[in-house]
Formats: structure tokens, C-alpha cells, sequence
């Protein structure tokens, strides 16, 4: 995997956090602090980081098994999961809350939990292509700490320009990632059968 793909898997991994953390800066009330947002994004940014490798753990204990259709089970499982966040992007978005309550430490790590289920698939797909776990793991954290303390501090505004477009794109570059590691992978076996 390229550095350029794996920057687009890293920001598609982080747009359903990205869009769940507008909905919780919408709802703050107010302008949410600085140090606030960063927490939450830091949560978030370590579970997204880690799911990828229990994902690649599991995928890396069958690889011997599925050897023959790695690459078809990392293309299905890519544009699976990529469609699924196109269709979700095309529903309607949310608003903007007035004085929502404030989310304790158990909610928001539950929040982050169910937005890395997506990076708990792409970490078993990653399992049958040529990536360095680790690396991906705290690229894909990285970009999740980053964009969700951007978008809980932007909040409604942002809210109100992206939405769900961000869920989209992501699911679009998901899809585009997994076509070309079959197409990657088909091309090799082109040129060496």
C-alpha cells in the first residue's frame, strides 16, 4: 500500500467520527473548549487506532487458510463497507441541538467504540495486503484524534456544510481503495501467469 493510499484510508477511516463529532459539537450548548474537544478526539483517535489491529490480528490468523482470494476478500470487504457508508451519507442529516447534555467518559468511549467497527473490517483486510499494521494502526488513530477535535470545536457550522458528505467520501475512497488492491493484485498475477 502507497503512503497516498494509506492517507485516504486513514481520513475515510475517520469520517464517521469526524461526522458523530459535529453532532456532539452542535449539541454543546455553546463554543466547546479547546482541551474538551481534544480529549474526545484523543478517545476516540486511540480506539479507532487499535480496532484496525485487532482486525488485522484476526484476518492475519486465517491468511494461510484464504491465501488463493486474499485480495477478493479484501476488495469485498472494502467496497462492502464503503457502500455501506455511502448509503448512510445519503440519509438525512441531522440538525443542530440547543443545550444538549453534556456526555460522560462511559458515552463518549461508547460512541467511539461503535464508529471503529468500520476499522475493525478494513484491519482484517489488511491482513491479506502488504502493510505494516502498526503504521497503519497510528495513521488511521492519528487522522481520527485530528478530525474529530476539528469537528467538535467547528460543530453546527460545520454541520450545516458537510454533514453528511463526509460519510460519502469516505465510503467513495473505501470503494476506490478496493478496487485497486484487486486491481493491484490481478495485474501481478497477469504478468506472472
Amino acid at each position: 500500500m502507497t503512503p497516498a493510499s494509506l492517507t485516504l484510508l486513514s481520513l475515510a477511516m475517520s469520517t464517521d467520527a469526524f461526522a458523530a463529532s459535529i453532532g456532539r459539537g452542535a449539541g454543546s450548548g455553546g463554543r466547546p473548549r479547546f482541551l474538551n474537544a481534544l480529549r474526545t478526539g484523543a478517545i476516540f483517535g486511540a480506539i479507532e487506532g487499535i480496532t484496525p489491529i485487532i482486525g488485522w490480528l484476526a484476518g492475519a490468523a486465517a491468511v494461510h487458510l484464504v491465501s488463493r482470494w486474499d485480495h477478493w476478500i479484501a476488495f469485498v470487504l472494502l467496497v462492502g463497507l464503503g457502500a455501506r457508508m455511502v448509503y448512510a451519507g445519503m440519509g438525512k442529516a441531522e440538525g443542530c441541538e440547543e443545550d444538549a447534555p453534556r456526555q460522560s467518559l462511559p458515552m463518549v468511549m461508547l460512541a467511539a467504540v461503535a464508529t471503529s467497527i468500520d476499522a475493525l473490517v478494513v484491519g482484517v483486510s489488511l491482513a491479506f495486503v502488504d502493510i505494516h499494521i502498526a503504521v497503519a494502526a497510528t495513521a488511521i488513530g492519528t487522522a481520527t484524534m485530528v478530525m474529530v477535535t476539528l469537528g467538535i470545536m467547528l460543530g453546527c457550522a460545520l454541520g450545516q456544510v458537510v454533514g453528511k458528505r463526509a460519510e460519502i467520501l469516505g465510503g467513495l475512497v473505501l470503494i476506490a481503495i478496493g478496487a485497486g488492491t484487486l486491481y493491484q493484485h490481478l495485474g501481478a498475477d497477469a504478468l506472472t501467469g
